[in-house]
This record gives structure tokens, sequence and C-alpha cells, in this order.
């Protein structure tokens, strides 16, 4: 047992205030956390009730019904409630001069909005997409840095009932298209550029390209984030320079975030049902094209309300950050903070520049009581012998949340040890497809060496071995039994939901199937090992094979290639591309700088492998399909006969050449 709440701390928490509501209206008292999660997930129409009375959930018309039928996929909430994401952000407070979003990069120091000054900025750009036509239902698509702008954009698209979708600029124009053009947006957010570890990266031919290939787009707004001039004054102060407009957009209309402004303007909101599309996220194209997971307004407000109040314990005030970029669903979840009266601390930039201190020195400039970040950033400051505690003050620093993938042991110890002793470390696992945590914090409960704390209230979630069956303390597939309301509502240009039904519910009929393996322990805690499907989980992003595929398919020099990423014991990745080289061609130096320089370009730093390895053959089931998983075990260290069914493959014989690699 690493740390253990005060008495103070656990009768302040949310979560100690919301089961004594619970026995007052309800007359329920639970023994522990557990026995209130088994209520939770038994009792789920009644316990989502719970939080949208608790919550007070500002709706325009009520629900006929809870829960209309339960079961999964197919699960309808709130049947008949209308609401709006964004309106239950703005109009639960009443604090235009508190700090909203504390805003800081590679170029910019701190700089603080206040609620006020984002409410206008808010309602000017909804009135501004009003006045082009955009309206409920379109779809909105967003190619930013994480700056102050994305977020007055989104909550102005979730006010007027708009679709939101973002990818970051570190994303190459093939990645990016492959995932706008699946929901045909009208109207695309960019900016001109940004800097990375000291380096300018200018984007405008890359939005002159984005342009051309999504002929949907009628509307582009640029950002000059860039190439501005003077330093950054809230978003109504960036100016183009001259040199950073050198755009050709005859296919759409074309304006600066400046020219959209309307002084004095009034926030309205669309009214809209509890399962209209939100934002739509993207999974990480393993299988072929990005999945376009929609997410709803009411699922995610009623999911992002339970879980920053009830497991990360947000109060009023309280300034929230984690590193993130546009294009990852911890984005949307540091957005989501703002349900709680939270101040927003974002940062645009290297997490490493100018050394591995720069955002603990964040932590402290910007009074961060709740710090986000990636188990490999805690494990690279752990190996860099980095002693935050010593040369920050952290004493505004409440939490620590990990998340992307599974925190080591060493890194806890880290934690405690090398940055705050009475820090409550809160990590947490979920994803993409529910946009929140199924695992994560209890601030009620200790946290012991190596676990996540809990599985979250309303998450039915449960380890299964390969008959089927639940375990405890045993590895095994997690799988939810029971429907949450931020479960996707579908995807997006999804055919009788094939791919929707493919991906979570083809194992077991009835039941989600998530891909990870995790065990639940004596403590009622989880520990995840890793994804079980193919998804390279890289750095604490989900990074899919089929995206290093699509761009190996352009070097004519190599025949084929498979991919896989090893977790290593402390909590770093190993990540070979082994490539099958056309008849009389070599793998030269040349051709490997030729290869990286390929994926970076086209998807992001992320995709360039560790090591690139000839073999003599790449192995393929019967049916034609690439056997990643087979690979990645026996590189894990696995049997030959017990990694892969030798009857299902094409060319069993080659998997020799991967067990003589793991053993060499």
């Amino acid at each position: 047992m690493l740390w253990q709440p005060s008495k103070d701390f656990i009768q302040n928490s949310h979560l100690h205030h919301y089961f004594d509501w619970l026995g007052q209206n309800y007359n329920l008292k639970f023994q522990n956390y557990q026995d209130a999660w088994q209520w939770s997930v038994e009792n789920v129409e009644d316990f989502w009730e719970t939080v949208w009375k608790y919550f007070k959930v500002i709706s325009h018309s009520p629900y006929k019904q809870v829960l209309k039928e339960r079961k999964m996929p197919g699960a309808i909430w709130f049947e008949g409630a209308t609401l709006n994401y964004a309106e239950n952000i703005f109009e639960r407070w009443e604090m235009d001069e508190e700090t909203a979003i504390v805003f800081s990069s590679e170029r910019h120091d701190l700089v603080e909005i206040s609620w006020g000054e984002m409410r206008s900025q808010v309602a000017s750009m909804a009135a501004y997409l009003r006045s082009i036509g955009i309206q409920k239902g379109d779809c909105v698509a967003a190619y930013l840095p994480n700056i102050p702008e994305a977020t007055f954009a989104f909550l102005a698209c979730a006010s007027i009932g708009a679709i939101w979708s973002s990818c970051s600029p570190d994303f190459g124009t093939n990645s990016i298209v492959d995932r706008f053009s699946q929901i045909e947006p009208k109207l695309l957010f960019a900016a001109d550029g940004y800097t990375y570890n000291g380096k300018p990266f200018d984007k405008t031919a890359v939005i002159n390209e984005l342009c051309e290939k999504l002929p949907t787009v009628k509307h582009l707004i640029v950002i000059p984030y860039l190439n501005q001039v003077g330093s950054l004054q809230l978003a109504v102060g960036c100016q183009a320079a001259a040199s950073g407009t050198r755009l050709h957009t005859a296919n759409c209309r074309t304006a600066f975030w400046n020219d959209t402004f309307t002084p004095n303007p009034t926030l309205a909101y669309e009214a809209v049902p509890f399962d209209h599309p939100l934002y739509v996220l993207y999974s990480s194209g393993t299988t072929g094209i990005p999945k376009a997971i929609t997410h709803s307004h009411g699922g995610n407000l009623l999911e992002h309300l339970k879980y920053l109040y009830f497991h990360n314990d947000v109060h009023h005030g309280e300034r929230f950050f984690w590193f993130s970029t546009t294009g990852w669903m911890m984005w949307n979840f540091v957005n989501a903070s703002l349900l709680a009266g939270a101040t927003i601390v974002i940062y645009d930039g290297s997490p490493g520049y100018p050394d591995l201190n720069r955002l603990w020195a964040l932590a402290e400039k910007a009074k961060i009581a709740h710090f986000g970040t990636s188990a490999p950033f805690l494990s690279a400051c752990m190996k860099q012998g980095l002693e935050p505690g010593k040369k920050n003050d952290l004493s505004a620093l409440r939490s620590i949340g990990s998340t992307g993938s599974p925190l080591p042991p060493d890194a806890y110890d880290y934690v405690y040890d090398h940055i705050k002793k009475d820090v409550w470390l809160s990590s947490m696992a979920g994803g993409t497809d529910v946009c929140t945590a199924w695992v994560g914090g209890n601030p009620m409960g200790p946290v012991w060496l190596g676990e996540i704390q809990c599985r979250c209230l309303g998450a039915a979630i449960e380890a299964w071995d390969e008959a089927g069956k639940p375990v405890e303390n045993e590895v095994g597939e997690l799988v939810v039994t029971q429907p949450m309301p931020s479960m996707p509502v579908f995807f997006w240009g999804d055919k009788n939901n094939e791919r929707y039904l493919a991906s979570y519910f083809d194992t077991y009929p009835g039941m989600w199937r998530h891909g990870d393996w995790i065990k639940i322990t004596e403590h009622d805690g989880v520990i995840i090992f890793g994804r079980s499907d193919a998804t390279l989980n890289r750095q604490g992003v989900r990074i899919g094979t089929a995206e290093i595929y699509r761009a190996m398919d352009k070097i004519m020099e190599v025949k084929d290639s498979l991919i896989v990423n090893v977790e290593l014991e402390g909590g770093g990745d190993y990540m070979p591309l082994f490539v099958l080289m056309n008849e009389g061609e070599n793998l030269t130096d040349e051709l490997r700088k030729k290869i990286n320089l390929t994926l970076r370009t086209e998807y992001s730093p992320r995709h360039v492998p560790d090591e690139i390895i000839t073999c003599p053959d790449i192995p393929y089931t019967i049916s034609g399909k690439k056997m990643e998983a087979p690979v990645k075990k026996i590189l894990k260290g696995k049997a030959l006969h017990k990694a892969a069914n030798l009857d299902s493959m094409r060319n069993p014989e080659c998997l020799a050449f991967f067990q003589n690699f793991k053993n060499s």
C-alpha cells in the first residue's frame, strides 16, 4: 500500500458526498466502495438516474424512461430527453471573472483566459457558424494543435448541435483524409502550423491539399498560430503574417479567426436528443480505414460528470491538466473537466523540450491540482533520474493521473519517492471507444503498487477466461456485461452496424469485448497487461498497423511487411518493422531513411519503428490475414506452437525466423 486518503480527503470528496446523498434520498447505505460498485452495475437504470438527478442535468424536455431495453448493442438511454453538452458547461456556473483556461506552449508563457472571455469567444464563433449555414447535424472538422481556439471551436459547434471531429497537425495528409472523408465535413478549422521540439512546422501546404481532397468542405477558418505577429493575446489578438498566408483554397470560402469575431454576442443553445452526436473520434486503423466512433451529447455528459467528479474528484476552481493532442480522446476529456467548474491547463509542444522537467515546471507555475500524463512519460522521467519534487514547488498538486498504457510498478514507487509522497496516484484505463475510463481512481480507497484502484461506478467490468467465464486474480479478457450511456451510438457510415458489431461483440455476443488483458486483484483493483489485439500501443498512443502498411505500399523496394510493438519490462516498448524485400533489392541505410521519412511525413513520428529487419517471409493465415499477434507473442518469449495455430497458417515454416530472431 503506497497511499491512503486522509479522513478529510475522504469527507471532502465528491464520491463521499454522493454516497451521503444516496443515503438521504434513496436509503442506500454501502459498507465500502465495492458494495457501491456492485449496486451500480446490477441496477444500471437506477444508478444512471441518480447521476442525472444528483448533478441536476439541464434539459429542455424530460426523459420517458432511463433505459428502454437493457441490451448491447441497441440500448436506448433517456429517450425523450433533449439537452446540450455545452449548455451544461456554461450554465452550471456563474463565474465569468474566474479563470477557465491556462495556456502555455514552447513559444508562449502562461496565458490566462476567463470564463467570460471564453463564453464570448464561443458565442461569437457559434454566431458565425450559424451565419454561414452550419446547423444541427452538420459535421465540422479541425486540424489544430492543442490551443485555446480548439476548445472555443468545439464548444461553439456543440452549442449549435453541429458534430465535431479533430486531428492533431502531426498527422500526415493521408491519415487525416482517411478520417475526415468518412464524415464529409462542411467546414474545416486549421492552423497554419505549429512548433515541436523547438522546430517550426508550416502546414499551409497540407491545408491546401486537405481542401482539395475533402470536396464537402465549403468553408475554411484559419488560425495564424505559427505565423502570428506578437505574443498571444487570446484568439482575437492573433494576426496573420504576410509570409504565412500561402493558401490557395479555391474550393472553399476562407476566413481568418479574427474575421469571424462579433462583439457582445449572446450564447444560445440548440436542444438535441440525448443520443444526438457530439463528436466523432477515430480508432487506430488496425484493420483498414479508421473507424469513425460517434459519441452522443447525453451519454458523454453523464459519463464525464460521473468520472470527473467521483473518480477524479475534480473540484470547482481546481486546475486540471492532461498532456494530450487534439487527436487523442484525452483532449475531449480535459475539456470535460469544465463541467466541474475546473480551470483547464493546456500545453502545446513536446513534453521533453527543452528537457523532461518542462511539464513539472508548468505544474508549479500554473498551480496544477490534477496532473495527467502517460505511463511512458513517467517512466522516461524515472530513467533520467528526474526529481520533480525537489526541483519544483508541487504544493498545489493533489493527484497524478496516468493512462495510455499500463503503468509499471517501478513508476508507482518513483512517483512517491521522487515526485510527491502524499499525492493521490490515479491511474486509469478506457479509451476512444467510450471517451472515458472503465477503471480508474477511488478517492476513498488506498493505492496499491501496480494496481488501478477500482472498476468505475456503472462500468460492469469482468475478466473472462477462454471459456467465457469471469475470473478473479487471473488474467482474462476485459469484458463489459452491461450497457453504459457513453458507448458509441454508432460508427459513422457503418452499413448495418457491421463494423460496430465486429469491433466489440463478435467474440461474446451481447457482451462487449474490449481487447485488453486484465486481472481483478484481491483488493478489487485492476491490473492491465496490454492489448489483446494487434493494435500498436506506441508511447501511450494507439497506432493502427493498417496505417503502417498503407505507407509501406508506396515503398517499391519492399514486397511485404509486418509491424508489432512489444511492451518491455519497466514500461518501455520496442517496435520492429519486418520487411520482405523484392527480388534483387537490399535493405540499405538509404532505404531505411526513406521508409522512416515516409512513415513520419504521411502519418506521425510515432509511426517510425525502432528497427527495420529483413525477413524471408511474412506469416499469413489461410484466409489471407497477417499474423501480428503470434509474432508479438513469440518476441515476448512464448513458444512457437503456443503462439499460433500452425494448422490455420498459409506458411507456418516462416515463424521459425521470428523465434530465431528472439533468441539471437
